[in-house]
């Protein structure tokens, strides 16, 4: 039986919940708090590094989420999620180490808008921002003509952006600029996949305070 450690916020999660469910395997979801229970003896054998998410597959503990939808990719090939072609592997693969290096971490500057908290710096939100419509028009290059990237069908490149771009709408970025990256989205969070793996408003809230006990500490 494959366990997946999750935190129901976690974009990171969600890329491997979403896999998990597109290729219809039978799995145990674990909530892991992020208050304090990353730090328990019990998680920590299973994840020295405290991070979510952490897959268990009878045994084997794989940790580092793309590492995660590789062996589930390895493991459980169908459906077939990344293209033979190598120029389309290599979109891709493209996409995900862009969604990933670039395009999460300016997403964090925008934390306070999204969660409506106070603190915001106006120099970093632009920069965000900026880097942000970088990418977007990276992605709108690479989709072409095609519904998903690198392909027609789903790939894990579309996962991982895929749960990464919906955030944005909670902080007041529109996609009209690009219209081929919002056609794109409308499809994934149309499937049941990201309907069944969305974060709740009460997630939500949980996350906005254990981030705010933080802000009060520092």
């Amino acid at each position: 039986m494959l366990t997946l450690y999750h935190a129901p916020v976690s974009p990171n999660s969600r890329r491997v919940w979403v896999t998990l469910l597109e290729k219809g395997l039978e799995f145990e979801l674990v909530e892991v708090k992020l208050s304090g229970e990353q730090f328990k003896p019990d998680f920590l054998a299973i994840n020295p590094f405290h991070h979510i998410p952490t897959l268990v597959d009878d045994g084997f503990n794989i940790v580092e989420s793309l590492a995660i939808l590789d062996y589930l990719e390895a493991k459980y090939p169908t459906p077939n999620m990344l293209p033979k072609d190598v120029k389309d592997l290599t979109i891709v693969r493209m996409v995900q180490m862009v969604s990933v290096n670039e395009l999460l971490p300016a997403i964090n500057p925008l934390v306070q808008r999204i969660l409506d908290l106070p603190g915001e710096d106006p120099e970093k939100v632009e920069k965000a921002e900026q880097k942000i419509a970088t990418v977007l028009t990276f992605f709108e290059k690479l989709l072409g003509d095609r519904s998903y990237f690198g392909s027609d069908n789903l790939t894990l490149a579309d996962v991982v952006a895929g749960t990464i771009i919906p955030i944005l709408f909670r902080a007041g970025i529109s996609l009209d600029k690009y219209p081929k990256v919002s056609s794109w989205c409308s499809r994934l969070i149309a499937r049941s996949a990201w309907q069944n793996s969305e974060a709740t408003e009460e997630a939500f809230a949980e996350f906005r305070s254990n981030m705010l006990a933080r802000m009060q500490k520092q």
